[in-house]
């Protein structure tokens, strides 16, 4: 591709596909002999309907002019973000069917022809009709891109920062978005599909002005490329929903295609052409679910004819995922958490996911991420998980023993996308990747049996389950067909000139006489190979042996220092030499010339070997979806046993689930892999009778730091791992909402005091009696006047909720809400006064220890300001301010505190504890009896302490 088209941004750009309204004919049987190649064709007969016979759509149809431009029929023609910010119109020449398929080399240049427009210079820009178009933030500083024929994953679209090369390096997810129009506003439809892995989810959910759902969603799925509909970025009138995920992501490609290819009718025949059997039901679950079934129409069509993928007649597995039954962490709270990503250095593995990322296989590494991300809500569910740990930490040769096995599977489902996937130009590229991919596919069907040998002896039902599972007969009747064509010997070996010999080999001798004879050709000039090189050796007497790598094919390598050479050099035979250390490589012109005889002969050995292997894959398509089952289990077992490689690394302890965080001796799964030794342990108890804590402490004793420590424990616990504690209990959350940066944020132009209001405000506005907050030092970007307000309203506004809240604050007046409010409890870090030698100066050693009630600490910001080596007058005369200041605020408040508050908060206590008593005891009659009796005692003695000790309550 040259011009101006391979100068274009890699921006947003709007896609048309090829159609038959545009000339081109549906491909018929001519197209191809294998009827599994025929593309899925869609067409834009009408909109998305709604109740009542309301329509979604209500932008230009195809004979529309807003969007379109020049064209067969008068069709939408294409519009692609221009570097000028311009709308750049294009034409859409007649494509011929046959060069289409018949040619992959030409795809790239067919499809630029159909559905790309070269980017115009600006004088023709300005001649345009067509109506401007605002670049998305995502398109500023966008390299040159080269071309647009290649697929997503394997070449990638030029993005804005070096950020994003890590991204494009571990994702290859594309995801459809699109939201309902009118009185269906705020519905949200996505579809997204890996194209490593051949599996296609679907969501469809209600959301709110925030979009936090949908920009929650699309940081889990990770996604190389956004496909939104052309409606929803007019110029001048783009929806809030695009403008909020371009600035969320901003190092991700955006691409607009025209809103006719949203077709939910499509949608749906699309999963009823490619689902397979065994996952058909999801047609039940989606059939009404208008938005995603259109995500999924636009989807299919940008990944046949723009991605160049299309996929066997029932082959993908289909599912849809809602928003139900997981927890709800934003985006913000994640990298707060650092759940995935270490703030400090991105590469670190100081996160949660570091910690427990003990997975051997691909699969599992995903599992164990996506559900960090999306913890489960269900407790049965979470309950099977921690049965499943506790067994293989119990039993010692059961974990070994799949550990084993597990770490020996490939990345299944990656293996199932190459196979389902049908190539549509047989190139040797392409027959060299199925026969690698059969050889990979015995490799893991040869592992069912001992995976299944292993699980017999287990006990849990979610161990047994999988076991049943594995007595598929499917497995085996897939190996039995492949043993009858490859050899029993062939299998997955390291090192290229290893698989080379396998693929070459692989095929039984007898089936196909030409592909013995080829082999046998191939053999003949390996050994020549190998004999030249021998005699190369012997002619200049020299330590030669044969080598091979994939670029270079066969070559010459020595250890041999080249000053002990007659002449100091090597023979003038010998080209193309390289030294590494004290080996030499080189190569000659006869060897250069066997390798292409090789090459030749290798290629004819791919050619007829994959013959073999397409007839046989023919025969086990029907088979080959019990293999998403098989991934689904080795992904499972590979997290749960990474859940019991970390207990086996520190004293984990397996978590309850009741109406109460309790956690004794707690301790940050973090910072104890940072520091290599367990951090100080503290003890956390949080019921709906004390559900607002409010956290002090001076700087630096540990306030934040225990702030992340309960969410993690709380994120691990319901993941199915065991936590960092002597015991835990906790309560089932659905959302997690934490407030603990202190950073302004210059790309959406807000302070630190605005980034904190914003937060503050997303917590107060999606926060339910089911969260868990975290918010520390609220209130610190503005005065402090204002910044007590701010904070004293907040928290009054939480304790209306009965949402599990810690409030960490150096506003000590936020302190005195225990009087007011029953619920609130106080606690704070303690620390020790240290005096030193030199110049006799006090100084604070850290305990990390948490008690009861607020800190007593005073001027500890002073002393930590005397630490820093601030100069003496200032630290002076900020104490004579700080005294003055103390005095006048100590003159005006009360010195003493309600007796009746005191009275009804002990009142209080007592029904919430007798409550809990009655919900979750399991004591007998004697112990109920004996706790009982401290209850009493201890309500009397704070009836004393708040001076009505002689109201008594009566005998119960």
């Amino acid at each position: 591709m040259s011009g101006p088209e391979a100068q274009s941004p890699s921006c947003s750009r709007l896609w048309d596909f090829p159609s038959p309204a545009r000339g081109i004919p549906p491909p018929g049987p001519c197209c191809t002999s294998d009827p599994r190649r025929t593309p899925l064709w869609g067409s834009a007969e009408r909109g998305l309907p709604l109740p009542g016979g309301h329509r979604p759509w209500s932008g230009p149809g195809p004979s529309s002019s807003s969007w379109s431009g020049p064209g067969p029929s008068s069709s939408p023609g294409p519009v692609r973000w221009s570097s000028s910010g311009r709308s750049v119109p294009g034409s859409a020449p007649r494509a011929d069917r046959d060069s289409y398929f018949g040619d992959k080399s030409s795809f790239a240049e067919n499809v630029s022809a159909l559905n790309f427009t070269s980017v115009a210079s600006s004088s023709s820009a300005r001649d345009s009709s067509f109506a401007p178009v605002i670049k998305t933030p995502s398109a500023f500083g966008n390299p040159p891109r080269s071309s647009y024929g290649s697929k997503t994953p394997q070449m990638g679209h030029s993005v804005t920062s070096s950020s994003a090369v890590s991204t494009h390096s571990v994702t290859s997810v594309i995801v459809a978005v699109v939201e309902g129009r009118g009185l269906a506003r705020g519905e949200i439809g996505i579809a997204s599909i890996d194209s490593k892995r051949p599996q296609i989810v679907l969501s469809q959910f209600p959301d709110n002005t925030t979009y936090t759902k949908v920009i929650t969603k699309l940081k889990i799925l990770a996604p190389l490329e956004i496909i939104m509909s052309n409606t929803a970025c007019v110029v001048g009138n783009s929806t809030k929903l695009f403008t909020l995920i371009t600035e969320n992501f901003q190092n991700v490609t955006f691409t607009t295609i025209q809103r006719k290819y949203f077709n939910e009718t499509k949608g749906l025949e699309y999963i009823e052409q490619l689902c397979a059997a065994e996952f058909s039901t999801v047609l039940m679950e989606v059939q009404s679910k208008y938005y995603c079934l259109a995500a999924v129409a636009a989807l299919l069509k940008y990944m046949e004819f723009i991605q160049n993928s299309v996929y066997a007649p029932k082959s993908l597995k289909v599912c849809f995922q809602g928003s139900e039954k997981t927890v709800m962490i934003d985006s913000s709270s994640a990298q707060n958490l650092e759940l995935l990503v270490n703030n400090q250095d991105c590469r670190s593995s100081h996160t949660l996911f570091g910690v427990l990322n003990h997975t051997r296989t691909p699969g599992g590494s995903r599992r164990l991420r996506s559900n960090i991300l999306e913890p489960l809500t269900d407790v049965d569910t979470i309950t099977m998980r921690l049965d499943c740990v506790e067994e293989l930490l119990q039993e010692e040769e059961l974990f070994f023993g799949l550990q084993s096995v597990i770490s020996r599977f490939l990345d299944t489902e990656q293996l199932l996308s190459v196979l389902v996937q049908i190539p549509k130009q047989d190139t040797v590229k392409a027959a060299e990747s199925k026969i690698t991919n059969l050889i990979y596919l015995k490799h893991t069907l040869e592992l069912v049996d001992p995976l299944k040998a292993l699980l017999k002896k287990c006990n849990t039902p979610l161990l047994k389950a999988y076991c049943s599972s594995l007595e598929d007969n499917r497995f085996g009747t897939i190996l039995e067909k492949i043993k009858t064509v490859i050899n029993d010997d062939v299998r997955y070996l390291k090192g290229c000139l290893n698989m080379r010999t396998q693929k070459c080999y692989a095929v039984k001798s007898n089936i196909n006489e030409f592909l013995d004879i080829a082999r046998r050709t191939y053999t003949e000039i390996v050994d020549d190979i190998a004999g030249m090189i021998t005699q190369l050796g012997e002619k200049y007497s020299l330590p030669l042996k044969t080598s091979f790598s994939s670029a270079r094919g066969f070559f010459i390598q020595m250890n041999m220092d080249c000053t002990s050479l007659p002449s100091g050099q090597l023979p003038s035979e010998f080209i193309k030499i390289t030294k590494m250390k004290n080996t030499y490589s080189f190569t000659s012109t006869d060897l250069i010339k066997m390798n292409e005889r090789c090459q030749e002969s290798l290629r004819e050995i791919y050619h007829m070997t994959y013959m073999v292997v397409c007839q046989l894959l023919g025969e086990i398509y029907e088979h080959i979806h019990c293999l998403y089952k098989l991934s689904d289990i080795v992904s499972m077992l590979d997290m749960l046993l990474a859940f019991a490689h970390a207990c086996t690394l520190s004293d984990y302890v397996r978590p309850e689930f009741t109406d109460t965080l309790a956690i004794k001796q707690g301790w940050h799964p973090i910072l104890e892999k940072i520091s290599m030794e367990r951090p100080v342990a503290n003890n956390t108890y949080i019921t709906e009778g004390s559900n607002f804590i409010i956290v002090t402490g001076p700087n630096m004793s540990g306030k934040s730091t225990y702030l992340k420590q309960i969410a993690l424990c709380q994120i691990m616990a319901q993941i199915g791992s065991f936590v960092p504690a002597e015991y835990s209990s906790f309560r089932i959350t659905e959302q997690i909402f934490t407030r603990i940066s202190m950073n302004d944020d210059i790309e959406t132009n807000s302070s630190t005091f605005m980034k904190e209001m914003k937060e503050i405000a997303y917590i107060l506005h999606n926060a339910n009696d089911r969260s868990l907050i975290l918010i520390d030092e609220l209130g610190r970007g503005t005065n402090t006047e204002e910044g007590i307000g701010i904070c004293y309203a907040v928290c009054e506004y939480l304790q209306s909720l009965k949402a599990f809240t810690l409030f960490a604050t150096h506003f000590l007046e936020l302190c005195q809400m225990d009087i007011l409010f029953p619920n609130v409890e106080n606690i704070h870090f303690e620390v020790q006064h240290v005096k030193s030698g030199l110049r006799s100066r006090e100084s604070i050693t850290y305990t990390y220890r948490l008690s009861k009630g607020h800190t007593e600490e005073k001027n500890y910001g002073i002393k930590a300001a005397e630490a820093s080596s601030l100069p003496q007058s200032i630290i002076s005369d900020a104490k004579e301010i700080r005294a003055e200041i103390t005095r006048q605020i100590t003159e005006q408040q009360s010195q003493s505190s309600p007796a009746e508050a005191s009275r009804q908060r002990a009142v209080y206590q007592l029904a919430t504890r007798l409550l809990q008593t009655a919900r979750n005891s399991q004591l007998d009659a004697k112990n109920l009896r004996l706790y009982l009796r401290g209850l009493k005692t201890k309500f009397g003695a704070a009836l004393s302490v708040a001076g009505r000790g002689s109201e008594e309550p009566e005998e119960r």
